[in-house]
C-alpha cells in the first residue's frame, strides 16, 4: 500500500526537538524548580521531601530491604560494606497476584492480607530468626505524603492497585502490625524512599559525585540533592533529596498527536512529560500516527515501546522485520522503501523521548550550578527504556552536547540497576547513624 508521503514527513517532523526548543524546555524545567522551591502550588513539579540526604559511602552494617514497587515484592538482606562495597547475603521474592491463586491488589482484597504477604517474605529473608535485631530500609514507589524519614503516608494507589484500607495510611505502621503479627517484632522498619531516591543513593554509595537520579521506564520521574534545604531531621549530607514526580512537568509544547492521546488517557491535563517520552506511552503514540497514515484514524493497534525496539535493532536492507511487526499489528503489508520511513519514524519518538528526558537533567544541573561552573558529575539512571531502547544513550549524550557546550564532558549517564533494593538498605544504615 502506499503510503501518504506528506502526511509521513510531517509527522516526523511533529516529533522533531530543534536545539532552540530543547533549550526552552531545559530553562523552563529550571523555572519551575525555583518557583517550586518557593512554593510547591506554583510549580507542576512536586518537590517532595525525602528526608534523607547523600550518603558518605562509610555507610556499613547488615540491613533489611524491602522493594514494593509494583506486583513483584522483594526483600534483600544486604550487608554495606563501606567505600561503595556490598553483598546480598538473602534474596525471596514473590508477586502479590497468581492468577487463580490470590490477588492481593484487588479491591476486594484487604490491607492486612497485603501487610502480612509482605512480613511473611520478611520472616523469610531473616529465616525466621526472631532474636537479632533488623533494621529495614523501605522502598514504597506510590505517591506518599512524607514527615519524616518514617513516615510516608499513601497518598493514593497508582499501577492498577486497589486494596482498600491502605490509602490516608502510614505505610509502616501497617508494616509493623503484620510484623508483630508475624512473631518478628525484632524488625523495625526505619526509612522509607521513593524508588527514584533509592537509585540516587544506590549510585551515590557507590560513585561519588552523583546528584540526579532518574527512572527512564513505563514511567519516567527524577530527583535530585537540594543544597540549600538542611533539616536538622535530614539523615545524610549535602542538603536534602527531593523527588520531583516529574513526569508531571507541564511547560512543554505537546503536538497534536500528544494532544489527542492526552484527551483519551485516563488522567487528562496531567503527566505530560511522562506521556511524551516514557515506554508506556511511546507504542501508543506510535500507534496513533500509523492508524493515520493507514487512513484508519483511532484504530488501536497495540503496539509497544518493545515493538519500536525491535524496528529501531532491524538493520537488514529490506527490512524484514519493520515489515513483519507492521502486519501483525495493523494486518497492512508494507514496502522495504515503506519499511525505511516508517522507521524514520519510530526514531524520531525515541529520540524526541531521550531529548526532553535529558531537557529536564540540564534544568536540574543549571539549578544546582547557579552562576558557578558546571563540576563533574554523573546522573544516575535506572529503567528498561534507558537500559534498552536504541538510540537512547547516544542522544542523551548528543543532547548534553548541545545544552551544555564544551561543559558536557564533565557530565554523564550511568546505569543503576539494583537500586530499589541497594537504596532501601543506605537509607536504614543512614537513619540509624542519625539516630545513634
Amino acid at each position: 500500500m502506499a503510503l501518504d508521503r506528506q502526511l509521513l514527513q510531517s509527522l516526523i517532523d511533529e516529533f522533531t526537538v530543534n536545539a532552540e526548543q530543547l533549550r526552552e524546555v531545559a530553562a523552563n524545567f529550571r523555572q519551575d524548580l525555583k518557583l517550586g522551591l518557593n512554593d510547591p502550588n506554583d510549580s507542576s513539579l512536586r518537590m517532595l521531601k525525602s528526608y534523607v540526604g547523600l550518603p558518605t559511602g562509610k555507610e556499613t552494617g547488615e540491613f533489611l530491604a524491602l522493594d514494593f514497587g509494583g506486583t513483584n515484592v522483594r526483600v534483600q538482606r544486604i550487608k554495606l560494606e563501606g567505600a561503595g562495597r556490598f553483598e546480598v547475603i538473602k534474596k525471596v521474592g514473590k508477586p502479590l497476584v497468581v492468577p487463580g491463586e490470590y490477588n492481593y491488589i484487588a479491591a476486594d482484597s484487604t490491607a492486612e492480607q497485603m501487610f502480612d504477604f509482605l512480613a511473611g517474605l520478611i520472616d523469610e529473608a531473616i529465616d525466621k530468626d526472631h532474636e537479632t535485631k533488623f533494621y529495614l530500609g523501605h522502598t514504597f514507589s506510590f505517591p506518599s505524603d512524607q514527615t519524616n524519614l518514617y513516615n510516608a503516608e499513601l497518598i493514593i494507589w497508582t499501577k492498577e492497585f486497589k486494596t482498600p484500607g491502605v490509602e490516608g495510611k502510614i505505610v509502616n505502621d501497617l508494616l509493623k502490625e503484620a510484623l508483630e503479627r508475624v512473631g518478628a517484632t525484632n524488625v523495625e522498619p526505619i526509612a522509607v524512599i521513593n524508588d527514584t531516591v533509592a537509585v540516587l543513593l544506590s549510585a551515590a554509595y557507590q560513585q561519588p559525585d552523583t546528584y540526579i537520579g532518574s527512572i527512564y521506564a513505563t514511567g519516567q520521574n527524577n530527583c535530585y540533592v537540594e543544597a540549600s534545604i538542611n533539616d536538622p531531621e535530614n539523615a545524610g549530607v549535602g542538603g536534602m533529596i527531593l523527588n520531583l514526580e516529574s513526569g508531571n512537568f507541564m511547560k512543554l509544547t505537546p503536538n497534536r498527536l500528544d494532544l489527542e492521546f492526552d484527551e483519551q488517557s485516563e488522567k487528562p491535563g496531567e503527566q505530560r512529560l511522562e506521556k511524551m517520552v516514557s515506554g508506556r506511552y511511546m507504542g501508543e503514540l506510535f500507534g496513533m500516527a500509523l492508524s493515520e497514515l493507514f487512513d484508519e484514524k483511532g484504530k488501536d493497534y497495540g503496539f509497544t515501546a518493545i515493538d519500536l525496539s525491535s524496528m529501531l535493532m532491524d538493520d537488514t536492507i529490506d527490512g524484514n522485520r519493520i515489515a513483519a511487526i507492521v502486519k501483525d499489528k495493523t494486518g497492512k503489508d508494507i514496502d522495504s522503501e515503506e519499511c525505511a520511513k516508517i522507521k524514520q519514524l519510530a526514531t524520531a519518538m525515541v529520540i524526541r523521548s531521550a531529548r526532553l528526558v535529558t531537557a529536564a537533567y540540564v534544568g536540574i544541573i543549571w539549578h544546582r550550578t547557579g552562576t558557578g561552573k558546571i563540576n563533574r558529575q554523573h546522573i544516575a539512571v535506572d529503567g528498561s527504556v534507558y537500559e534498552k531502547m536504541p538510540l537512547v544513550k547516544e542522544n542523551i549524550a548528543k543532547a548534553l552536547n548541545e545544552l551544555l557546550g564544551e561543559e558536557a564532558s564533565k557530565v554523564d549517564t550511568i546505569l543503576d540497576n539494583g537500586g530499589s533494593g541497594l537504596g532501601a538498605a543506605i537509607a536504614a544504615a543512614m537513619a540509624v547513624n542519625h539516630h545513634a
